[in-house]
């Protein structure tokens, strides 16, 4: 994706230090930069002014990035990307699971940063996949998923997913019965290469199988197919 002036781009960042050389390096490659150093003001900003990407770190004053995360997933569709003060596992996992597209453990590194941005930008403008549903629904015995709206139905009963799990679910679920790997899904997903390390994808497949009452200890529905990938299983929703 080519950088553009009118792509804009909210930082909530309340390090001053940091955010002038975010604000700076991203407005060198034509980003058009918004800054809000307090998290009791970005609610209000978002839906006044919805930007096409939101960087939030974790730490704020009167409100933390979790809760602004869980908060903005109520509304806001477009990519979040958190910054975390430490690799702690436990921080980028509940990131994940409240709705984040991504994270970076500080310091930031500029390329890094700006890679990240290009590709989540990349993949909420490109094209959606060949996905064999003409019309954005794939039904398997009583679990429906629609694509559109982002809803999972199981029976009468709404299955609550976030976007990052709906995600997953939909790719695997357009390929059924195939085998897909970890490294295509982080690619298709994330919009970056898998550095064999990355697990976001396991713990959103991990929540995927609790959510559709799946077997957690020998998972028959969202199988894990040793040394290759994933495989949705379509004869199994009946």
């Amino acid at each position: 994706m080519n950088t553009d002036i009118q792509t804009d781009i909210l930082l909530v960042e309340d390090d001053a230090s940091l955010a002038e050389w975010i604000l700076q390096y991203l407005r060198g490659h034509n980003y058009q930069m918004h800054h809000i150093t307090r998290g009791d003001q970005v609610l209000v900003s978002v839906k006044q002014q919805p930007p096409a990407l939101i960087i939030l770190d974790v730490m704020l004053p009167y409100k933390n990035g979790f809760d602004l995360c869980r908060e903005l997933r109520g509304f806001y569709t477009g990519p979040i990307l958190m910054l975390t003060a430490c690799g702690e596992e436990a921080d980028e996992i509940l990131g994940l699971e409240l709705g984040a597209n991504d994270y970076l453990t500080k310091p930031v590194r500029p390329r890094v940063l700006l890679a990240r941005i290009k590709a989540l930008l990349r993949r909420e403008s490109a094209e959606p996949m060949d996905t064999h549903a003409p019309e954005g629904q794939l039904q398997f015995g009583q679990l429906k998923i629609l694509r559109d709206a982002k809803s999972v139905f199981y029976g009468n009963e709404i299955i609550p997913v976030t976007a990052n799990e709906f995600d997953v679910l939909w790719l695997l679920a357009s390929h059924a019965g195939k085998v897909i790997r970890r490294e295509e899904l982080v690619t298709q997903l994330r919009g970056i290469e898998y550095d064999g390390f990355d697990r976001s994808i396991d713990i959103r497949i991990s929540r995927l199988r609790k959510k559709l009452f799946d077997n957690t200890e020998q998972p028959y529905r969202i199988k894990t197919i040793w040394a290759k990938g994933y495989l949705f299983s379509p004869e199994a929703w009946e």
